[in-house]
């Protein structure tokens, strides 16, 4: 256990400056990296942290158990999913989050992602480095005047809304949680959002209940050619149905940011489909929202300790 100042575990190599300033009175130990779950665990048994901040990792009941100083899980960005909520809430932990810091990079992203798929962004680049010239042949998706379906609502959902809505998309919503919708959105039910919408964007948290969301029963219910973008979970989407359908042309193509399983394995079966688009899991990573999200981080940690 560390002596003096009380520690704050953070789950990765770095904090942004800004949250450094605000923790001046605390010593902020780092996981690394890639921490495990054994790494998390361990340091928790050596440093006795009175707050963890998670950006890589799960933090789950061994950690916490590990942890008798400890008061707050202070989640950097908005998904929760990799802290072990019952065990927190048995233990009197609270778990906070982010919640909007990062909506405007991810929002971006998945725009990106969405444009990429619609104007073959990717697969002309390609050709054009091989020497094509494919004026002839190619037609893309012109989106003005179609309609997107977004799955959650929260402040990267409503944010990507208004960017589609600018374009001129019609917006199909479902989220049962979300309140004051902008009168761009169109609330409806999950039926008629597959049913409608010529492109789909996740962004809902992933949970028990929602897990492989996008199957290939959900899948074949969309129209024929619809895109897929997801910035979420990786979870969210069966990812051998979703190879099957773009495979059949259910699905005109697909971004993903997030994946089941991160880092992807190099053997992948979305490896070299040209129809699918993948980055990282870095819709959320931009410099802005790095800060933004430490100092959120930060500051929800601390008004955890100090209420």
């Amino acid at each position: 256990m560390s002596a003096g100042k009380p520690v704050f575990l953070v789950t990765g190599n770095d904090l942004a400056a800004e949250a450094l300033a605000l923790l001046e009175n605390h010593e902020v130990i780092y996981a690394g990296r890639a921490p495990t779950e054994d790494d998390i665990v361990a340091l928790c048994q050596r440093h006795d942290p009175v707050a963890i901040i998670v950006r890589y990792g799960k933090v789950g009941a061994a950690a916490m158990a590990a942890a008798p100083s400890l008061k707050v899980v202070s989640k950097h960005g908005s998904g929760t999913d990799t802290i072990d909520q019952t065990a927190a809430a048995a233990r009197g932990i609270r778990v906070v989050a982010a919640a909007g810091a990062n909506a405007a990079a991810v929002a971006e992203h998945a725009l990106a992602l969405l444009l990429a798929c619609a104007k073959s962004v990717v697969v002309q680049n390609a050709r054009m480095h091989a020497g094509y010239w494919d004026k002839a042949t190619h037609k893309s998706v012109e989106l003005e005047g179609r309609t997107v379906g977004l799955v959650g609502l929260g402040a990267i959902g409503v944010r990507f809304a208004r960017m589609a809505d600018a374009m001129g998309m019609r917006v199909l919503g479902f989220d049962p949680y979300a309140k004051d919708l902008p009168a761009c959105i169109e609330r409806v039910d999950m039926e008629t959002l597959w049913r409608e919408s010529h492109a789909i964007s996740l962004h809902c948290p992933l949970t028990p209940d929602n897990a492989g969301l996008l199957n290939a029963r959900t899948l074949a219910a969309c129209r024929r050619g619809v895109i897929i973008v997801n910035t979420a979970r990786g979870g969210l989407i069966d990812e051998s149905a979703l190879l099957a359908a773009v495979r059949s042309g259910q699905v005109g193509s697909a971004g993903l940011d997030s994946f089941a399983v991160e880092p992807m394995a190099a053997s992948h079966p979305f490896h070299g489909e040209p129809r699918i688009t993948l980055s990282p899991h870095i819709g959320g990573v931009t410099a802005d929202a790095y800060v933004k999200m430490g100092v959120e981080a930060a500051k929800n940690a601390l008004a955890v300790l100090h209420r």
